[in-house]
C-alpha cells in the first residue's frame, strides 16, 4: 500500500530511480526488438518465449524448442548472477552491472563482425546480459518494477489505476496515482526503444548493439559522478 512507504526513500532518490528505470526500459525495448528482428526470438520478453515453447512442444517444432529453452535459461542465469552480484557485500561499485552488460554487448558486437555467431549462441549471450540488466533497478519508491519486460508493468499499471479510482483516502489516492505514472512512463520507455530499433538496425547493421552499450556506459558514468545509491 502506498501509505506504508513512510518516506523510507527520499523524493530525490525516487526521481532518480524513475529516470534510471525508464532509461533501462528504453534499452531493453531496443535490444528486445533487435533480437526479434535478427533472430526471431525475444531476448527479454520471457512470456512470449514461454508461449512459443508451449506451442512448439505440442507441435514438435524442435528449432523453436531449442531457441526458447536457450533464451529462457540464459535469462534466468543472468538474473541469478545479477542478484548474487547485488547481494555481494564486498561489492563497492553499484555501477558494475552497467559495465558488465555494456562489456558483453561490445564484446559480442566486435566478435560478430569477425566471426559468424549462430543464433543459439547469440540469444544465449544477449539473453544472459538482459537477465543481469533486469536486476539493476527493481523498484521505484515503493513500487516494484521490471525494466526488461512489460507484462508485469501493464498489470501493475492497471491495478494501481483501479485502486486509485476506488479509494477515497487522499494519501492512498496520491500514492496510487504516483505509482501509475511511474509505470506508464516505464512502459513508454520500453515502447520507445522498440520503435527506434528497426531504424538504427537499418543504419548500423552489425554494430547496432553498440548504441545500447554506449548508453549503459554513459548511465554508469553519470551515476558515479552523482554518487547515487540505488
Amino acid at each position: 500500500m502506498p501509505s506504508e512507504s513512510k518516506l523510507s526513500v527520499s523524493s530525490d532518490d525516487i526521481r532518480i530511480q524513475e529516470r534510471l528505470a525508464i532509461f533501462l526500459a528504453f534499452i531493453a525495448g531496443y535490444i528486445d526488438a533487435t533480437g526479434l528482428i535478427q533472430w526471431k526470438t525475444y531476448v527479454s520478453f520471457m512470456s512470449g518465449n514461454t508461449t512459443q515453447l508451449g506451442a512448439a512442444l505440442s507441435t514438435g517444432k524442435s528449432g523453436v524448442i531449442i531457441t526458447s529453452v536457450t533464451v529462457i535459461a540464459s535469462f534466468l542465469i543472468g538474473i541469478y548472477a545479477g542478484t548474487c552480484l547485488s547481494l555481494w557485500k564486498k561489492l563497492q561499485r553499484k555501477t558494475l552491472p552497467f559495465y558488465i552488460v555494456s562489456g558483453i554487448l561490445i564484446f559480442y558486437t566486435v566478435l560478430s563482425n569477425f566471426y559468424n555467431i549462430n543464433t543459439i549462441s547469440s540469444i544465449a549471450i544477449i539473453g544472459f546480459s538482459m537477465g543481469i540488466m533486469n536486476t539493476i533497478v527493481t523498484s521505484v519508491g515503493n513500487q516494484k518494477v521490471n525494466t526488461d519486460f512489460v507484462t508485469g508493468t501493464l498489470n501493475s499499471l492497471a491495478r494501481n489505476t483501479a485502486m486509485y479510482s476506488m479509494t477515497n483516502d487522499k494519501a492512498e489516492k496520491e500514492g496510487y496515482k504516483s505509482n501509475a505514472i511511474h509505470l506508464l512512463l516505464l512502459w513508454t520507455g520500453f515502447l520507445s526503444g522498440a520503435c527506434i530499433a528497426p531504424f538504427l538496425l537499418d543504419l548500423s547493421g552489425n554494430w547496432t548493439l553498440i548504441f545500447p552499450a554506449a548508453l549503459l556506459l554513459i548511465g554508469a558514468i553519470l551515476m558515479e559522478i552523482w554518487s547515487i545509491k540505488i
